[in-house]
């Protein structure tokens, strides 16, 4: 997953016409993190809308964390807790 994460910025710095690091540079300048971080942290996000919006009676928050690419659940609520000061299990209920 992280190459695959990687590749994308790869690719928006060749769409935005300058170099991986310019463009490292400029989301940390102006959203203070790096453009991965920021694309994990629209996932997360992702995340929280659909479980709050999921019924906990036939929704998962496996299902919902691969949706978002998340497969390694450990790291996932890690980030989740992180990022929400909840565990996803709390945001489904």
């Amino acid at each position: 997953m992280l190459r695959l994460l990687e590749a994308e910025a790869a690719e928006l710095a060749e769409r935005a016409g300058v170099s991986s690091r310019t463009l490292q540079e400029a989301f940390h300048r102006e959203l203070g993190v790096t453009p991965l971080e920021h694309l994990r942290l629209v996932r997360l996000d992702r995340v929280r809308r659909d479980l709050l919006d999921a019924d906990p009676t036939t929704t998962s928050v496996t299902d919902v964390a691969a949706r978002w690419g998340f497969f390694h659940l450990g790291r996932f609520a890690q980030a989740y807790r992180s990022a929400f000061h909840e565990l996803p299990s709390q945001t489904l209920a």
